[in-house]
C-alpha cells in the first residue's frame, strides 16, 4: 500500500462493519488520536453531503456508522421488499420517553409514572430494538433496568441523548415529584 489515507481507511472500515463503530476503536485501528479521527469523519461526512450522495455517515453517541440518506427510503424499501414499520402507539411513545429521560429505569418505575401496566409495551419496544436490558437493580428481587439503544438514536435521528428536547417545567415541580416517587419505590 503506497500512501496511507485516513479518510479512505475510515470509509472502508465503516462500510465493511455495517454497524456503528466506536470512535476509540477507529482511532486505535488508524493509530491516530480520537480528535484526528473525528476531524477526518467530519470531512468525509461533508464530502458526502456536498456531492449529494445516497449514503452518509451518522454519529450515534460516540460511534459512527454509514447509512443511506433518508430521501431514498421508498426506493430502498421497494428493492428490498421491506414493509414500512407501523408507527409507535401513544403508550409506546410515553414508555419510550420515560425510559429515555430517566434511564436506567425499572418496569415498576415506568408503571408508577404512567399509572398502568407496561409489560406488553416494554416487551414490544425491546423486540423493536428501541430499548434493552441494562442490568439489574441491587434490591430484593433484582429488577431489570432498561435503557435506550443505538437503534433508538438512529430511529429518532439524534446523535446522543443530550439532543433530546428539554422536558417542560411544571408549575408544581412535576419532575421533582417523579424523582421523589422513584426514591420512595426503591426504598419500599
Amino acid at each position: 500500500m503506497a500512501d496511507f489515507n485516513p479518510k479512505s481507511a475510515c470509509e472502508a472500515i465503516l462500510f465493511a462493519s455495517g454497524a456503528p463503530v466506536e470512535l476509540s476503536r477507529l482511532a486505535q485501528a488508524l493509530e491516530l488520536s480520537e480528535d484526528e479521527v473525528r476531524g477526518v469523519l467530519d470531512e468525509l461526512t461533508d464530502e458526502y453531503q456536498t456531492a449529494q450522495r445516497g449514503i452518509t455517515i451518522i454519529r450515534l453517541d460516540n460511534a459512527y456508522q454509514m447509512a443511506t440518506v433518508k430521501e431514498y427510503a421508498p426506493q430502498i424499501r421497494t428493492v428490498m421488499d421491506l414493509r414500512r414499520n407501523t408507527p409507535l402507539s401513544q403508550a409506546a411513545l410515553e414508555v419510550l420517553a420515560v425510559v429515555a429521560y430517566n434511564q436506567p429505569v425499572t418496569k415498576a418505575f415506568v408503571e408508577q409514572v404512567r399509572g398502568v401496566d407496561c409489560s406488553g409495551v416494554i416487551g414490544s419496544l425491546t423486540q423493536k430494538g428501541l430499548i434493552e436490558e441494562k442490568g439489574r437493580l441491587e434490591l430484593p428481587g433484582r429488577p431489570l433496568l432498561y435503557g435506550t439503544t443505538e437503534n433508538f438514536l438512529r430511529c429518532f435521528n439524534i446523535s446522543s441523548l443530550e439532543e433530546l428536547p428539554p422536558l417542560p417545567e411544571d408549575e408544581e415541580g412535576g419532575s421533582e415529584k417523579i424523582e421523589e416517587k422513584s426514591e420512595e419505590s426503591e426504598v419500599g
